[in-house]
């Protein structure tokens, strides 16, 4: 991975081979820690460098005892809520479900990475060329659909859009939804609810 592609949005602080959390200081959170983002970490040393690609499904901002008594308190002073947001350590967590591993040398694999990254290693949000080839397939999808204790449909229809945008041609970008909605249909042929909300939000605008 480039140095210049590096995009760092935290730190890992557990994870899995079904995926990982990792934080950042609530006053570095921005577009880039979306639900339904493509992200990137490397995972613990093997006999290849590789990483594993995963996909934002929560963000949780946890609270404290400070935070608490201004919640309750009758009138907050502005700069009070400034001094909060943007100096105190606020901790922010953001949940990730893996979805695949992609090898330094651009090899692509749509399925749980053999192991998982160690605690502070650095989080990267997934350049768009990788992102571009990382969905040319969507043998992914399954592993989105069947994830337990995620927002599944949701977040795979956010992660649609998302890769979506990596498509510069509106003529690609169009057919790279509609491949997408024939393989969901595919995939969801027993569950038409499933399928027609999944489809509903991953439409192309004509």
């Amino acid at each position: 991975m480039m140095a210049e592609e590096q995009v760092h949005i935290g730190h890992v602080l557990r994870a899995s081979t079904n995926g990982f959390d990792f934080g950042t200081r609530g006053n570095e959170i921005d577009e880039r820690h979306s639900f339904g983002s493509f992200v990137l970490v490397e995972i613990a040393r093997g006999d290849a460098e590789c990483f594993a690609v995963g996909l934002i499904y929560a963000i949780r901002i946890a609270d404290d005892p400070f935070v608490r008594e201004l919640v309750m308190a009758t009138e907050v002073k502005e700069t009070t809520l400034q001094d909060q947001r943007k100096n105190r350590l606020i901790p922010v967590e953001t949940l990730v479900l893996n979805v695949g591993y992609v090898y330094a040398d651009g090899r692509i694999v749509h399925s749980m990475p053999p192991r998982p990254p160690l605690s502070l290693t650095q989080v990267h949000l997934m350049p768009p060329d990788w992102v571009h080839a990382f969905v040319q397939t969507q043998d992914f999808f399954r592993l989105v659909l069947n994830a337990g204790e995620v927002p599944s449909d949701d977040l795979l229809a956010a992660a649609i859009r998302y890769a979506a945008n990596f498509f510069d041609d509106p003529n690609e970008r169009y057919d790279f939804l509609v491949a997408c909605g024939r393989q969901i249909a595919r995939l969801l042929t027993n569950d038409l609810k499933r399928l027609s909300h999944i489809l509903n939000l991953i439409k192309p605008v004509v």
